[in-house]
């Protein structure tokens, strides 16, 4: 039975990346593409339960694979691809190419990055692909890589709850440094609030600002970026903050434990 692999994006159904991206992987095997039908940039991992989903079937120019485009979240489209379109499950699901790169903490507000996660919650290999520009984007050595990537996931598999976020400069495949495992580094964005007034008289904002790397460490992502390595960091979905579980036990809350009889938390 030949591989099925599941391409989604947050920049939407039509866009170059996805495009790119899901015609280099059906050298693989059989591509789905379940997708946005617009851009749904920073929608984090957002889903759909206050209205209904629609989905129609689209043809993508220049790339032989069924594709839907759904008026939901990219989370939205992973779930319903997974659980409802396809009548069978994907091997592997792949989010990309995004425009633009998701470096450091960028992953929690990430569309893409999320699109990625929810393949792994649905229990099955998954990675989010993006390039490091907003212009100019090279998105033909990214999709090779990714389909590498996929080749390889493919044959050592992931372990569970676990998925890659890679990140590829956007520059001609021999200047490209090499590939760095690497760590989510820590960036912040400097937010500006650009105060306007519509034509009706009313106040709005629109949010812009400078993303900030605090992180300069030589394992993070950022910094393999900007030395034109590919980074690939693994990335885990237990949020959990081991270290501190005891510490809060001795805060003296009087909080006992999920697990005592009755299951009940007393304060």
């Amino acid at each position: 039975m030949a591989v099925r692999i599941l391409v989604t994006n947050d920049d939407g159904i039509l866009a170059d990346g996805i495009r790119v991206l899901a015609a280099e992987l059906a050298t693989l095997g059989e591509v789905v593409v379940v997708a946005p039908d617009r851009e749904r940039s920073a929608t984090g991992h957002a889903i759909t339960v206050l209205r209904p989903l629609r989905v129609e079937k689209v043809t993508i120019p220049g790339v032989n694979a069924e594709a839907w485009a759904v008026d939901g979240t990219p989370s939205d489209c992973v779930k319903l691809a997974v659980e409802a379109l396809l009548e069978r499950r994907p091997d592997v699901v792949v989010s990309g190419i995004n425009r633009g790169p998701n470096l450091g903490t960028d992953v929690l507000y990430s569309g893409t990055v999320s699109a990625a996660v929810e393949g792994a919650i649905c229990g099955l290999p998954s990675m989010a692909l993006s390039i490091a520009a907003f212009e100019n984007c090279n998105y033909e050595f990214s999709a090779k890589f990714g389909a590498r990537m996929v080749s390889k996931v493919l044959e050592k598999g992931l372990p569970p709850d676990t998925l890659l976020n890679i990140n590829v400069p956007s520059v001609d495949e021999e200047d490209i440094a090499g590939v760095a495992i690497t760590r989510l580094g820590a960036r912040k964005w400097k937010d500006v609030f650009d105060r306007r007034v519509d034509p009706r008289g009313r106040t709005y904002y629109w949010m812009a600002g400078d993303v900030v790397d605090c992180d300069e460490d030589e394992d993070t992502d950022a910094v393999a970026i900007r030395n034109n390595l590919v980074s690939i960091t693994p990335i885990h979905l237990d949020l959990t903050r081991y270290d501190l579980i005891d510490e809060l036990k001795k805060w003296g809350i009087g909080v006992t434990s999920s697990h005592s009889p009755g299951g009940r938390h007393t304060i």
